[in-house]
């Protein structure tokens, strides 16, 4: 009996190969291996159940893409800074099949189905802050950079959760380069041009004005870091490190703030470092040095507010503890990698103050759970701020051995849907051998 294309692909799924690549970005306990079986039958299903009329048509591709999380660097990139990011075992996957219609449909449980017509690849006013941006975004940045393109027909689930501070958003958008990529270009393109490509999309398609570290890191896996020195050609460096091997898991804790009405803070962050930047008749903070902040306390003071001040002095700081981080990370050192996430987290906490919001000083969710993190990792871990801060997600480095005990804890206080318990993947955006 012939077998249907759906068929021979959960046939493949349980085979030892497929088993192999999941141990590579989920981890290789049972339950894990299982559940991403599962997972992946689901996703088969669902694009035959999707796309029934194409179900025989061509071969089918599955594709997967991680979050993100920010390790180090808080609020420096947008000073010309450096950053360190890694990538998360949460992400979207794709099943995908060229189709000869010159569009493309994306199909995703609980998301309205998108489909972009590719003959028209002009920014469309109403599609901003929408799925359907990003797509026709990407497919018109892969055509003015001389690249092919075509249609396909994706099914998508994801795992990444929005409003973590996990990318979502980044992630999806690298996962349509990385497919265009395979199905029309023959894999040729680098995972940091599929990230440049991606931000293009985000920032004139979306018309959100994001650097370049989430798509960056979604794209090439594991710890990246990056300098945005030359803010049109930052250096991307991934920092190959086996997490796998730590001993700790990597926890990201949703405090339940909102990060509704905080944009003013957000852009207070970037705008009182630059004025320090301006006193001394530059632009950026990375054209000048911390000796000359410290020298000119006085006279800054006379031109800015204290807060800018310990602004720049964390700007510089934390730049610092990027490279630091890296040396314990390339030398295996993650003992002294910890003691610089948790510097990292003070930093942010006291001189950056992005912790809690000065609107609602009364509600601290985030320093909340820095300080019970502190009082059970004390000694034994690391925590801090993660992302842009003043409400939202926090992030701990918790030992096996305490895992337990952590998120049992953090859960009474936050919620039994708040905790997140992830390991660094080191494989970027990728389409599977299956």
């Amino acid at each position: 009996m012939r077998l249907s294309r759906k068929e021979k692909l959960i046939g493949k799924i349980g085979q030892d190969g497929t088993v192999q690549q999941f141990k590579k970005l989920y981890g290789s306990t049972q339950d894990v291996i299982s559940s991403q079986t599962e997972r992946y039958i689901e996703l088969v299903s669902n694009f035959d159940r999707a796309f029934q009329e194409s179900t025989d048509c061509g071969p089918v591709s599955i594709f997967s893409t991680p979050g993100r999380t920010e390790v180090g660097g808080n609020h420096t990139d947008h000073n010309a800074g450096k950053v360190l990011a890694a990538a998360i075992n949460m992400d979207i996957i794709a099943a995908v099949s060229k189709n000869e219609l010159h569009e493309i449909v994306i199909e995703s449980d609980g998301f309205e189905k998108i489909t972009v017509n590719l003959n028209d690849l002009t920014v469309h006013e109403n599609e901003k802050n929408t799925s359907a941006a990003l797509v026709r975004g990407v497919c018109a940045r892969f055509k003015e950079l001389g690249y092919e393109i075509g249609g396909f027909d994706a099914a998508v689930m994801s795992s990444v959760p929005e409003g973590a501070g996990l990318s979502s958003s980044a992630a999806f958008e690298v996962q349509i380069a990385t497919i265009i990529d395979h199905l029309y270009n023959g894999n040729t393109i680098s995972p940091v041009q599929r990230a440049q490509i991606a931000q293009y999309a985000e920032n004139v398609y979306f018309g959100k004005p994001c650097g370049l570290m989430d798509q960056a890191t979604c794209s090439s896996g594991s710890f990246v870091t990056i300098d945005f020195k030359d803010a049109d050609n930052p250096d991307v460096k991934k920092i190959e490190y086996d997490f796998g091997s730590s001993g700790y898991s990597l926890a990201i804790i949703n405090t339940g703030s909102s990060h509704a009405d905080l944009t003013d803070e957000y852009a207070a962050v970037k705008n009182e470092m630059i004025e320090v930047a301006n006193a001394f008749g530059g632009e950026l903070l990375r054209s000048f040095s911390k000796e000359k902040v410290l020298e000119n306390v006085a006279f800054l003071r006379e031109k800015t507010s204290d807060r800018a001040i310990l602004r720049a002095l964390h700007f510089y700081a934390d730049n610092q503890r990027v490279d630091e981080e890296v040396i314990a990370l390339e030398q295996n050192n993650f003992s002294e990698f910890m003691r610089l996430v948790i510097e990292s987290g003070y930093s942010s906490w006291m001189m950056n103050q992005n912790c809690y919001t000065t609107k609602a000083p009364q509600e601290q969710s985030v320093p909340v759970a820095l300080s019970v993190s502190e009082s059970i990792l004390k000694g034994n871990g690391a925590w801090r701020i993660q992302g842009g801060g003043f409400a939202g997600t926090m992030q701990a480095f918790v030992p096996h051995e305490l895992k337990a005990v952590y998120f049992t804890q953090m859960s009474e206080i936050f919620g039994p849907n708040s905790c997140y318990d992830l390991s660094i993947r080191s494989e970027g955006s990728i389409k599977l051998d299956i």
